[in-house]
């Protein structure tokens, strides 16, 4: 699993003395986090997996310890009226009691075959138990590690939240004629952003859908009333989206009420009966990858490499998302993240 970008590495000690450096830094820590918020995601996923496969090897190795216990409790059953007698089957009594030499080498087979049949029941049988053992061990070994990567990522989240409240307090204690300017400023970067993506984009898409798709961005955030597109389980999904606008960004949050990135996609999608992972890497792997010219409302638009961002498309070059943490669930031009999109996805046809 990777780790977050260190624009400013977790822990360190930077002072900002304008609100442009507190603003700069609580967007750095922001990005940050929602990095980690994904890859905690991740990491949960991989333990929900985990713990499931550990449930499971311990049910087979329990199944496969009982049958061992029956194959041999069967083999001394068997074993035990042989030799006591019932079988006639056993040394001399076998002997004394053939009435002919041909007899008694039939009667002595039928011993041996006996004898290697059981042998054979029992090494399966211990064979399957030693296996169902040793992939016990194996999944709870997967399920310890699990559990450390996120107890790992959830510690880095912690001190990360912690610098964002700092950075956010030195913030709001600067002037507001500086914190105008940081506004300001932030607001100019956005748009260089934004325009270097739509200009440096390569979709495969032709030069005039491209130039259509740019001259969209900037157009006024469709109301839920108004989306158009896509299947009746994408529109769900966007309408269920869009309803939840206002609510904060909350790391690990899948609704109703709070949400991260990953968090609001699975939301809006189990409304439309889909069932997607808590995970922006997981979900921008699903369904099918279309180009930027080919999205339809309730598309998937992912970001960064690897993913650790994703938003629902709702039509005229915007989606519905999570942003980051301190923000709200809210419709943006999928080119104002600053990184144009690396990956489309069409959930539901």
């Amino acid at each position: 699993m990777t780790t977050a970008p260190a624009q400013a590495a977790p822990g360190d000690t930077a002072e900002p003395t304008t609100a442009a450096e507190a603003a700069q830094l609580v967007a750095d820590r922001g990005h940050q986090l929602e990095v980690l918020t994904e890859q905690f995601n991740d990491a949960r996923v991989a333990l929900e997996a985990d713990q499931a496969a550990q449930t499971q090897a311990v049910a087979d190795a329990q199944a496969a310890q009982a049958g061992f216990e029956a194959a041999r409790s069967s083999v001394t059953s068997v074993a035990r009226t042989a030799y006591q007698g019932g079988s006639q089957l056993v040394g001399l009594q076998t002997f004394l009691s053939a009435s002919s030499a041909g007899e008694f080498v039939e009667q002595a087979a039928t011993l041996d075959l006996l004898s290697a049949h059981s042998t054979e029941v029992l090494t399966q049988a211990q064979q399957a138990n030693d296996a169902a053992t040793a992939a016990q061990q194996e999944a709870e070994q997967a399920t310890a590690q699990a559990q450390a990567q996120l107890d790992t990522v959830t510690a880095q989240q912690d001190q990360l939240n912690a610098e964002i409240a700092e950075y956010q307090a030195q913030y709001e204690r600067l002037s507001a004629a500086e914190r105008a300017a940081a506004e300001a400023a932030a607001a100019q970067a956005a748009e260089r952003a934004g325009s270097v993506s739509r200009s440096s984009r390569d979709d495969g898409s032709s030069g005039s859908a491209s130039s259509s798709s740019s001259g969209s961005s900037a157009a006024p955030a469709p109301s839920a009333g108004v989306v158009s597109g896509g299947s009746a389980a994408a529109q769900t999904a966007v309408q269920t989206a869009l309803a939840q606008q206002g609510d904060p960004y909350v790391w690990a949050a899948a609704g109703p009420n709070s949400f991260d990135c990953s968090g609001l996609v699975q939301y809006a999608y189990a409304a439309a009966g889909i069932s997607l992972p808590h995970s922006s890497r997981s979900q921008a792997a699903m369904g099918q990858a279309v180009s930027r010219s080919q999205l339809q409302p309730g598309d998937l638009v992912a970001f960064y490499s690897p993913v650790s961002h994703i938003g629902i498309y709702i039509g005229n070059g915007q989606m519905v998302h999570a942003p980051t943490s301190g923000d709200v669930v809210k419709v943006a031009s999928i080119d104002a993240m600053g990184s144009a999109p690396t990956a489309y996805r069409r959930i539901a046809g």
